[in-house]
């Protein structure tokens, strides 16, 4: 008795909120939005002078179907001419007798025109109307229905003949509701009449949200088929039933897509959004739940893709209501300190796996039974679970963190001491593998043949980025609209958010990359011109703008490129390969070109350098592995080894390779000694990125008298190719030179001044 007076004060309390929320515009019983609102609306049919609502290929389904009896021409040929206006749009036919405005009934003809024919003898029909005149008085009513321009025939009827016959069909409704009804005849509309009316407030409620929203499209269609299930389910409010009855409420089988489906969708999706107005949103609410709805919890950082909607915590698969309860505390407690998302659903899935444990494998009734005799029973068992060793690593340490938090905080007193993890109970992990993408198959995807064949421009520029700038492919499907940063030179960056490590990052890129980029954001603000937070907007289902490219959609569209393009392997066989594998592939690329690694770190933003010293550990056997195979000679053609078995072999080899790293020439390796300096003309002194400052400004000074000794030399003996080339190192140090200098005296000024 109890529970149903406290379930009736809940519902009038609703219905009190459902009344002060909804606005006058959603509190109708048919919602006809315009065809422009980017939520509820549906474009009009391309053929001018159509207005059913958009089907396919922008034409209405009447339209479509007269385009696929054609054949399914151009699209632009077949709006040239798509035949006479669709039934329901036409004008219906009034008598050929001059000034007659009644409706034909048959030989084009009146019906009391028809009748005088019939007596006349039945003539020829067009010469005898054009003989006739109009019949009755010359003050004659129209239809009451507002396209139509024929007369009554009837003094008690408000319709034509052909409406009044309508109306009959209809159960002669009131007719102010049969005219609007007619005018709404293949518009999208929401008839909402049929519903209790707190459910019809609770779905006009749902329908004002979305529209105040405006993530997400939502289809009339569907809305009243929604609207139909609820009512047929005989029910007063849509928390009547939960949401898996919702889900079964079409009967089995469930439809899962097309306009049922998204019926369905929507019926749990209200559902929720009305018990998120009766209950309201926070940890007051949804703590003491079973299934957390991260939805619910307002500053929760989620993972990139990972929908509010659809993200759930789920506790009920805890047994123990002991474990479950210190559970749910200490999930809290880090979702409270900010750790990412996708990290505290692997904390309970950790607990969730201990729960299965101790109930088929133990007979622990609580806390205290908890000793590290139990936990050696649970790694064993967990050694033999299907799960790989990284996951059972990360269950270890999830439970690791849950006993000490217990013990921190004091949560429960009678856990034992013994209960722990040490180091060396976590399995040995595999030895990673390399898994960038060979250099042959990247000279295929590189190809601006096979980029060009992209038939989206957002994936094709995603792509690029992937390759070029080595992100995670959440990180750049939802890269920020600004993503460019310049720094003091002009130099362009790509600023994104690394979801992993829950912070900004940058990294560089060139100016070709910068331009597609800034051609990106024109193609977004020219579909949405009020803007959007981000660089890849979804496609579909997104009318302001406002939801990201999803990860896995790229996914699906990179396969379906791959076999498009016949990208093979060196066995001839379609590639297969993942996003993530080009990050790898970026950083082996930047080791290769001896990028050091801390540099290489910082570009693929790493919490440590244990990553990155992996792809340096993999590129250095590979560049090993080439040395030793490759045949190489001195200046006296000398052959030049290293002998693989000898004692200093692995020094050598690390001389050779600080050489190629150090000391690399455009045609050759330096074989020069670590100790002992180069004679020879510095060639950086041509390059275009070259740096220098004060501190090496003798050093510029030395080599400027050196070049010009040997440009007068050169000249002397005819060298006209030596005098170019030192004339250009000669005019490079004459320009660092005069502005190094002119730096260094403008400091002394201003230390002297202070």
């Amino acid at each position: 008795m109890i529970a149903t007076v406290s379930r009736a004060g809940d519902r009038a309390g609703l219905l009190e909120q459902l009344l002060a929320v909804v606005r006058p515009e959603f509190r109708v019983d048919v919602l006809t939005p315009a065809s422009e609102d980017p939520v509820l609306g549906v474009p009009d049919c391309a053929v001018a002078g159509c207005d059913y609502p958009v089907a396919d290929h922008g034409i209405c389904n009447g339209h479509r179907l007269r385009w696929r009896n054609q054949g399914r021409p151009a699209l632009a040929q077949f709006l040239i001419d798509p035949g006479p206006p669709l039934r329901g749009r036409s004008r219906l036919s009034h008598c050929t007798v001059a000034d007659c405005r009644y409706g034909a009934a048959g030989q084009g003809l009146c019906y009391r025109h028809r009748k005088r024919w019939e007596r006349a003898g039945r003539p020829d029909p067009a010469v005898w109307a054009a003989r006739s005149a109009p019949i009755g008085d010359s003050e004659h009513t129209g239809c009451r229905m507002p396209f139509c321009n024929l007369w009554i025939e009837h003094p008690r009827s408000v319709f034509c003949r052909s409406h009044q016959l309508r109306w009959r069909r209809a159960g002669s409704p009131e007719v102010d509701r049969f005219v609007a009804d007619c005018g709404r005849l293949g518009k999208a509309s929401i008839d909402l009449r049929r519903l209790a009316p707190q459910l019809r407030l609770e779905f006009q409620y749902v329908l004002q949200s979305g529209a105040d929203t405006g993530t997400a499209r939502i289809s009339p269609t569907a809305v009243t088929i929604a609207a139909r299930y609820a009512h047929e389910a005989e029910v007063t409010s849509l928390l009547d039933r939960s949401a898996e009855q919702w889900r079964r409420v079409a009967g089995d089988p469930q439809p899962t897509g097309g306009k049922y489906g998204r019926a369905i969708a929507f019926l749990v999706s209200a559902r929720d959004a009305v018990e998120a107005l009766r209950d309201g949103i926070g940890w007051d609410s949804e703590y003491s739940r079973d299934v957390w709805r991260l939805s619910r919890i307002p500053g929760l950082t989620l993972t990139a893709g990972q929908t509010r909607e659809h993200a759930h915590l789920r506790f009920d698969r805890i047994t123990q209501p002991w474990l479950r309860e210190l559970a749910k505390r200490w999930i809290r407690l880090r979702l409270s300190s900010g750790r990412n998302v996708e990290t505290i659903v692997g904390n309970l899935q950790a607990l969730t796996r201990f729960s299965e444990f101790l109930t088929t494998a133990t007979d622990a009734t609580g806390m205290a039974d908890i000793d590290r005799a139990l936990l050696e029973q649970f790694l064993a068992v967990l050694s033999t679970a299907p799960i790989g060793a990284v996951t059972r690593s990360r269950h270890i340490g999830g439970l690791h963190l849950f006993f000490e938090a217990i013990r921190r905080h004091r949560w429960h007193d009678e856990l034992p001491t013994s209960a722990v993890f040490f180091t060396d109970d976590h399995p040995k992990r595999p030895p990673r593998t390399d898994r960038r993408v060979a250099e042959h198959i990247m000279n295929q995807i590189e190809q601006p043949a096979n980029l060009d064949r992209w038939p989206d421009p957002q994936g094709r520029l995603v792509t690029m980025i992937l390759i070029s700038c080595g992100l995670r492919v959440s990180d750049a499907c939802t890269l920020p609209f600004d993503c460019l940063l310049h720094d003091g030179r002009g130099a362009p960056y790509l600023r994104y958010r690394n979801h992993k490590m829950n912070r900004e990052a940058a990294v560089p890129i060139d100016e070709r990359l910068e331009a597609d980029i800034r051609t990106q954001q024109n193609l977004v603000l020219r579909r949405w011109p009020d803007g959007s937070q981000h660089l890849f907007p979804r496609t579909k289902s997104n009318p302001t703008g406002q939801r990201s490219f999803a990860a896995s959609t790229y996914r699906a569209m990179l396969h379906r490129w791959l076999s498009d393009c016949d990208i093979r392997d060196e066995h001839d066989r379609p590639v297969h390969l993942t996003p993530h594998q080009w990050r790898h592939t970026f950083a082996c690329r930047l080791i290769n070109r001896d990028v050091p690694q801390e540099v290489v770190r910082v570009l693929l933003d790493h919490e440590s350098q244990g990553m990155t010293a992996h792809y340096a550990r993999i590129t250095d056997q590979t560049v090993r592995r080439r040395w030793e195979a490759a045949t190489k000679v001195n200046i006296n053609g000398e052959h030049v080894t290293i002998d693989l078995d000898g004692p200093l072999a692995q020094a050598e080899w690390a001389k050779t390779r600080y050489g190629i790293a150090t000391q690399t020439l455009p045609n050759g390796y330096c074989g020069l000694p670590l100790q002992k300096h180069c004679p020879h003309a510095n060639a950086c002194l041509t390059c275009p990125v070259f740096l220098t400052g004060p501190e090496f400004l003798p050093e510029l000074r030395a080599q400027r008298r050196r070049t010009l000794t040997l440009i007068d030399v050169s000249e002397r003996g005819g060298q006209a190719r030596m005098v170019e080339m030192n004339q250009q190192v000669l005019t490079n140090l004459d320009r660092m030179i005069s502005e190094v200098e002119k730096t260094v005296t403008e400091d002394a000024d201003t230390t002297h001044a202070s």
